[in-house]
């Protein structure tokens, strides 16, 4: 019974986005492990309060998250 941790920083993901991700990396285990272990297939998602989270000693949040998607620094790690 595979259990995927998806760890994310709170509020940077929608309730979409994060339905997205955890069908997504489902069928990712199911096409490793084939079709009969879909029932057992665990994928949660634990979100991290902002500022709980650091990279490099940087604490980061939501904001932070955006601009590096966006392709701009951090302004935490700036």
């Amino acid at each position: 019974m595979p259990l995927v941790t998806i760890d994310v920083i709170k509020d940077v993901f929608t309730p979409a986005q994060k339905q997205d991700m955890i069908s997504r990396v489902t069928e990712a285990m199911i096409e490793v492990e084939g079709e009969n272990m879909r029932p057992v297939t665990w994928v949660k998602i634990n979100e991290i309060a902002q500022g709980d989270w650091a990279i490099g000693g940087n604490c980061l949040g939501a904001g932070d998250v955006h601009a590096m998607a966006a392709g701009e620094p951090a302004e935490a790690a700036a």
